[in-house]
């Protein structure tokens, strides 16, 4: 998938979650991306926030140590 789409389906997500309080918000991003993306797109988003995370909106960088890992 291209890096740009993935950026994007992850702020989508992240904006869905914007009106809840902060840790229940982090809670739905990370819970919605274990259960909903394959391990290809969770592989790339980590890959992603390692190499710095540009583009992300900062929800998504908040649950990603709650995302569950690839492997």
């Amino acid at each position: 998938m291209s890096p740009e789409k993935l950026t994007y389906m992850a702020n989508q997500i992240a904006g869905f979650f914007r009106t809840r309080p902060h840790q229940e918000a982090i809670d739905g991003v990370a819970d919605h991306i274990s259960k909903f993306w394959e391990p290809r797109m969770r592989a790339q988003l980590f890959s992603m926030i390692e190499q710095g995370g540009a583009g992300f909106d900062p929800l998504v960088l908040d649950a990603a140590p709650s995302i569950r890992k690839v492997g």
